[in-house]
């Protein structure tokens, strides 16, 4: 019954929705898109690292691709790592399963309420993401065409792979699908990174098949925070221009997935900044207090540029506020400086002032500590 259910829904969302809510499939689109959009690409980004947060109370580790931008078109294209593409036959019955790596416009994967893609697309992973969670997009200028053009030709790769069953390659042990262990988001960028574009020097986790368990591979898993972080870093080495736009969540989506199967409106779902692999991860409740996630989260802050928003009584979109961008070195400096305070100062359990400023609003999971005035 539910998987005909969830059939029917496919179905229905490949025709016109007259009617359908504001922050459903087949809705309407915010108003002020286009103009913001303007505002956005009027920046000579070159790429855009989306970083999205986690809707689970534990272990939100969020999700990775990679927006490029193209110089002759209006939009960029989202590359991002299927999670229903590991050969499992409920996935394929249900959902859109034909690459690995989905090619998606950049305005539909953040704010779209109908995908070019697939009629079996998932609202809210390939297409609308802000509807159902809040995005990091770390922006990076001064990349060479070449460079993108490797990117690009490397995905490719993977889904050619992947359409072939090929096994063993140089990016992954066994058959190329998706696993969220083994060859997950945040691996596969980081594989178009290493392999595709020459960063040689870039750290990926490899944890093999034969003799591994799901537990000692979680333990060697790229987590996407991590992933973003050790990025951000190889283009700083290489000049790059970096900045941060924060796109928020839109808190009053009802729309509940039928094929989950808890039945939670997208409103009601946690929005977690992405959690490092650490003390943090399982955390239920409390704040993150691990000295990795409190750099991130200044890091990301301290390169902020925008935030974005959906205005909940007008469903407009908005600039909500902007500012000027630290440059990375003294960006970094001061984010390790302020994480290395604050981890201790929690570590103590004791109410104290946070020295950094997080990116983004308070995690759902806080509870003791005192916030800085005017934090976003």
């Amino acid at each position: 019954m539910k998987r005909l259910l969830g059939a029917i829904l496919v179905c229905l969302a490949a025709l016109p929705c007259l009617g359908a809510d504001f922050a459903t499939p087949g809705g309407p689109l915010p108003a002020g898109l286009a103009a913001v959009d303007r505002q956005l690409r009027a920046d000579a980004y070159d790429l855009e690292l989306l970083i999205s947060f986690g809707t689970s109370n534990g272990g939100s580790a969020g999700h990775l691709a990679l927006a490029i931008r193209d110089a002759a078109g209006d939009d960029d294209l989202v590359y991002s790592a299927n999670f229903y593409a590991d050969r499992a036959p409920e996935h394929a019955a249900d959902f859109y399963t034909d690459d690995l790596m989905v090619r998606i416009p950049k305005r539909e994967y953040l704010f779209g309420t109908r995908s070019s893609v697939s009629p079996k697309a998932s609202f809210g992973l390939d297409f609308g993401e802000v509807y159902k969670r809040s995005l990091i997009g770390v922006r990076v200028t001064g990349v060479p065409a070449a460079e993108k053009a490797a990117l690009a030709t490397y995905f490719q790769r993977i889904n050619d792979d992947f359409q072939a069953r090929a096994r063993d390659t140089e990016y992954h042990d066994g058959e190329v699908s998706y696993d969220y262990l083994r060859l997950n988001c945040a691996k596969t960028v980081g594989s178009a990174f290493k392999f595709g574009a020459g960063y040689a020097e870039l750290p990926i986790s490899a944890p093999r098949l034969p003799g591994r368990t799901r537990a000692v591979a979680a333990l060697n898993a790229n987590i996407p925070t991590e992933m973003a972080i050790k990025l951000i870093e190889a283009w700083a080495a290489r000049g790059y221009g970096l900045d941060v736009v924060l796109y928020k969540k839109y808190r009053g989506s009802p729309y509940v997935d039928p094929h989950e199967e808890e039945p939670v409106a997208f409103r009601d779902l946690p929005d977690r900044f992405p959690s490092v692999l650490s003390r943090d991860f399982r955390r239920e409740a409390g704040a993150y207090e691990d000295y990795d996630n409190l750099y991130a989260m200044y890091l990301f802050f301290n390169l902020g540029k925008y935030s974005i928003q959906i205005n909940e009584r007008t469903q407009r979109l908005e600039i909500e506020r902007h500012k000027h961008p630290m440059a990375y070195p003294e960006a970094a400096r001061q984010a390790a400086e302020s994480a290395r305070t604050d981890a201790d100062g929690y570590s103590r359990h004791r109410p104290f002032r946070p020295k950094g400023t997080r990116i983004g609003e308070k995690p759902d999971n806080t509870h003791l500590y005192h916030f800085p005035a005017g934090a976003e």
